[in-house]
């Protein structure tokens, strides 16, 4: 059998997105988190930032010698350049950035760049083939377009929150910044999609992504369920509405997930577990059933389950095919084999904050390498480049550009 190339290792491969130039002018979690994707991927990502203070995110803490790890996070492999768009002369010089541009991103509120005279319409004229993308709580349009959004609101907004939790009077949201998280991936999706209709019409487009809109399209079953039924589903702990058992059981020194996803893997579990008469209990005889009255059928597992560890469970199970797993915590994750092994933990050094270890890049390609190219920039690390090098203006210039405030 033929071996497939190994994922990411060959020094000749380029980035999917090589040669793509992203104007980001996002910040703190939804629009950075896709420009990040997109520098992953191999696009160049230069990031306007205000020149006082810059991304919002740098002064979230926790810090590493004054460096935010929140902002160096998300915003790795990019390039930083400050940029006053209050002043004509700054607004003059994003016009010439988004000349040579492939994309810009940002996520103001609604209407902002239309009123410095740089939304959509107007760079759009200066280059067609310019993506845009806006990425906002609630979208363009819409009676809530104008609101300001957070991921905490979005998530109570979007029905996520009133299915989260061990119960519904404990409405919970989820421990990451999902709301966020998905508004930036729904949105470098997006990207991505206009640039390959750009190459058969040679015209760039809007791309309008609001964050209650993928709140609403990640709701999955409980649309399903409620639609079905024409009830308003409700939290349930660790367990799945419609499948049993998958949930998070006890053992002797702790716990861990069991997912029987057919009536196969039940059968399979009930002897290796050694308790054959749930097998003959007709409230657990098949699936729907098991549902129904899942938690008796907790109470039956977790008893039997007590009699080992869960190190001792985890071996026995995997061994016979039947899904389970430990609940990591953070630590656990960053430490474990397979994710090392997949290289989705990287150290990068930052100019301030030294070595640093992150998060990888989960998409893998066999022939175009997607990798963090280096760490978050310092704030207007890169002015000369973009604002002298790249414009065709004299290192001089760039300095006087500071001198008037201008970046």
């Amino acid at each position: 059998m033929n071996e497939h190339p190994a994922m990411n290792e060959s020094p000749a491969m380029t980035g999917p997105l090589t040669g793509i130039v992203v104007v980001d002018m996002t910040r703190v979690l939804a629009g950075p988190f896709c420009t990040m994707l997109l520098a992953d991927m191999g696009a160049e990502v230069i990031k306007i930032e205000r020149p006082e203070g810059g991304d919002d995110s740098r002064a979230f803490g926790p810090f590493v010698h004054g460096e935010s790890a929140y902002f160096m996070s998300i915003n790795r492999g990019k390039k930083s350049a400050t940029l006053n768009l209050k002043r004509p002369e700054g607004q003059e010089l994003l016009l010439e950035l988004v000349r040579k541009a492939d994309v810009l991103v940002e996520n103001f509120k609604p209407g902002v760049m239309d009123r410095l005279g740089l939304g959509y319409d107007a760079l759009a004229r200066v280059n067609p083939r310019l993506v845009y993308a806006a990425s906002s709580g609630f979208g363009q349009t819409g009676p809530y377009s104008d609101r300001p959004a957070y991921d905490l609101i979005i998530q109570g907004m979007g029905g996520l929150m009133s299915i989260t939790g061990p119960d519904a009077d404990q409405p919970t949201k989820v421990g990451s910044s999902i709301a966020d998280i998905f508004a930036g991936v729904f949105t470098a999706i997006g990207i991505l999609a206009a640039l390959y209709s750009r190459e058969k019409t040679g015209r760039g487009q809007l791309v309008d992504v609001g964050m209650l809109d993928c709140m609403v399209a990640i709701l999955e079953n409980a649309v399903a369920r409620h639609v079905a039924t024409g009830q308003d589903p409700q939290p349930i702990g660790n367990r799945h509405p419609s499948i049993a058992p998958f949930a998070t059981f006890t053992t002797a020194d702790g716990s861990l997930n069991i997912a029987c996803g057919n009536d196969d893997l039940w059968r399979k579990f009930c002897a290796l577990a050694d308790v054959p008469a749930l097998t003959e209990d007709p409230r657990f005889a098949t699936n729907p059933l098991r549902v129904q009255h899942s938690s008796e059928l907790e109470i039956e597992m977790n008893k039997a389950l007590a009699r080992r560890t869960t190190a001792d469970w985890l071996g026995l199970l995997q061994a016979k095919g039947i899904p389970c797993g430990p609940i990591n915590s953070i630590s656990q994750v960053l430490n474990d084999a397979h994710v090392l092994a997949r290289k989705m933990l990287v150290e990068v050094v930052h100019p301030t904050a030294g070595s640093m270890k992150i998060p990888g890049v989960p998409i893998k390609f066999s022939e175009t390498a997607a990798e963090v190219l280096g760490p978050a920039p310092t704030l207007g690390q890169h002015n000369a480049d973009i604002w002298g090098t790249r414009l065709g203006r004299p290192p001089e210039t760039v300095g006087h550009l500071k001198e008037q405030g201008v970046i």
